[in-house]
């Protein structure tokens, strides 16, 4: 239970709701929700908060092998992103093209990281056509037919041997 023991305690906390119904009491701006802030934050922070790395380290990495840029120029780890910045980022076969909407500097859920940005029309329709054409693409080693016998193993064998 919490007590008052100076005026204005709880004024610093604000309600929010569980998924059961209860309520508790947290810091005001702490309950998982994005704020819409000017500031300015570490861009290695900014990606892993806004999900496009699982780690701090995997973002650090993609952005020193040069795989994010603003204006396009590659950045550094360090390098401050606001909102209002257009980043590319590619992430293994994908490339995205997003404007930044609000920083945050903890990791949310799914939901609280889609506020974060939002990614351009012609970056979301090349990302879909791409996957489409992985999509319909012969899977690796189709073209290959049958697997080779033991006998087809022994000529092709013999053929690649030195005579």
């Amino acid at each position: 239970m919490i007590t008052q023991t100076q005026p204005g305690f709880l004024a610093a906390y604000e309600r929010a709701d569980r998924a059961d119904g209860r309520g508790r009491l947290v810091p005001a701006g702490q309950d998982g929700r994005v704020q819409q802030s000017g500031g300015a934050v570490r861009v290695d922070q900014w990606l892993w908060a806004a999900r496009f790395f699982k780690t701090r380290s995997q973002a650090t990495a993609a952005i020193a092998a040069g795989h994010v840029e603003r204006d396009g120029q590659t950045l550094k780890p360090g390098r401050p992103v606001t909102p209002g910045d257009r980043l590319r980022i590619t992430v293994g076969q994908q490339r995205f093209v997003i404007d930044v909407r609000a920083t945050a500097t903890k990791r949310g859920s799914a939901a609280v990281a889609a506020l974060l940005y939002e990614e351009t029309p012609e970056s979301r329709a090349e990302r879909e056509r791409a996957a489409e054409l992985r999509r319909l693409a012969a899977p690796l080693g189709a073209d290959l037919g049958r697997r080779p016998t033991k006998r087809d193993r022994r000529r092709i064998d013999a053929m690649r041997r030195p005579t």
